[in-house]
């Protein structure tokens, strides 16, 4: 085959031959953590020691590659592990990071909380406003931090655009891809330098692990994050990157799914009194609708609304809600509700990320969307 596979035959494939032992056709869950050599320092296949590699997640990491049309994957026991290796690898003391106004409750605590104790510093920046990106870059800034969609307001931001002003200052552009996922959106290929994922998400899509990856398109980046990853050593166990390996297999059809239904729901959700406004992609009004159409194949699974009964109308909701679980966490199969000031998004609160306390977000699974239309129906009554 002389032209790259299409997603869905990558996904089911990619790092996932047949065994040549037995004929599996699923990847065997390697539970070993040593591995018998052949001599002193000869490896067998390249493996040693569980933490520096296992075929489980050697099969997980050519599969993520693929998806992401990168050329190395990385796994990690959870997205904040593969975030904190990132940053460790290519930050120093004195280095700098733009963080896209709105980002991720977990990903603002680790660079304001915990990285900044080893003095990397940060500023927010509207990364829609590439003057307003330039202003907050620094020549201390190491790394451009991007989530599109964002979390959890729906923001879209012009990957290829940041990229360009993010290169232009010798930065990294890193993009969170986890809301889209490597079936709709493919950072690399817009000119990111890493694309991070928590694979607890739609790529594992079962909510019954957790995990996270790094996909580099750079082989010098890729061998200085695969040095940390074995030195610093928070690798995913090889459970989890079998139940990933499990979920990337079925990514396609589930997309398609959560993001029919999404769309249903925001249609709906806009046309209610008692709500205020609609955040979504795939809405003509969105103000990154153009941008989203421009670099998505489609527009997701989340939404985020604003109640017009400010935040008591807003934990009604997310109370009252049946059928939507009243969780964190997204991207699996069912759907969930959230309060994100309260739940996802606390550790924000009091800083340029605060998010509104009236919104309400939603992760839309695939159950019947007639369903879930009738379950907000009564909760917003």
């Amino acid at each position: 085959m002389t032209s790259m596979p299409g997603f869905n035959t990558r996904a089911i494939h990619a790092g996932q031959d047949a065994d040549p032992a037995t004929g599996d056709v699923v990847v065997p869950l390697h539970l070993a953590t040593t591995f018998k050599q052949d001599g002193v320092g000869g490896l067998r296949g390249g493996y040693e020691y569980a933490r520096s590699a296992n075929p489980t997640r050697t099969a997980l990491q050519e599969a993520l590659a693929a998806l992401e049309q990168g050329r190395t994957g990385l796994a990690f026991a959870s997205g904040l592990a593969a975030e904190d290796t990132l940053l460790r690898t290519v930050c120093e003391p004195g280095s700098h990071v733009v963080l896209g106004g709105d980002a991720y409750g977990g990903t603002f605590r680790l660079i304001s909380t915990v990285a900044s104790r080893w003095g990397v510093e940060h500023t927010p920046a509207d990364l829609n406003d590439p003057d307003a990106l330039r202003a907050a870059i620094r020549p201390t800034t190491r790394v451009v931090w991007c989530e599109t969609p964002t979390n959890p307001l729906l923001n879209v931001a012009d990957i290829a655009l940041t990229a360009e002003v993010a290169h232009e200052a010798g930065a990294l552009l890193v993009v969170d891809n986890t809301f889209a996922s490597p079936y709709l959106q493919q950072p690399l290929t817009l000119g990111a330098d890493v694309v991070v994922h928590s694979t607890t998400k739609y790529l594992g899509g079962h909510s019954d692990v957790v995990g996270g990856a790094l996909v580099v398109g750079d082989d010098d980046l890729a061998a200085r994050l695969t040095f940390s990853q074995n030195a610093m050593g928070a690798v995913s166990g090889p459970l989890a990157d079998w139940l990933v390996l499990r979920g990337i297999k079925t990514l396609g059809v589930r997309m398609d799914r959560h993001q029919d239904n999404a769309a249903r729901i925001a249609e709906f959700l806009l046309g209610h009194p008692a709500v205020a406004s609609v955040r979504y992609p795939g809405l003509p009004d969105h103000p990154g609708h153009e941008i989203a159409a421009k670099q998505m194949s489609g527009f997701g699974g989340m939404l985020s609304f604003r109640l017009a009964g400010g935040e008591d109308a807003a934990l009604r909701v997310c109370e009252r809600a049946q059928v939507f679980t009243l969780a964190e966490s997204l991207g699996g199969v069912e759907s969930l509700i959230e309060h994100p000031a309260r739940m996802t998004h606390a550790s924000a609160a009091g800083s340029p990320l605060e998010v509104p306390g009236d919104l309400v977000r939603l992760s839309v699974g695939i159950e019947d969307v007639e369903d879930l239309l009738a379950d907000l129906e009564q909760a917003l009554a």
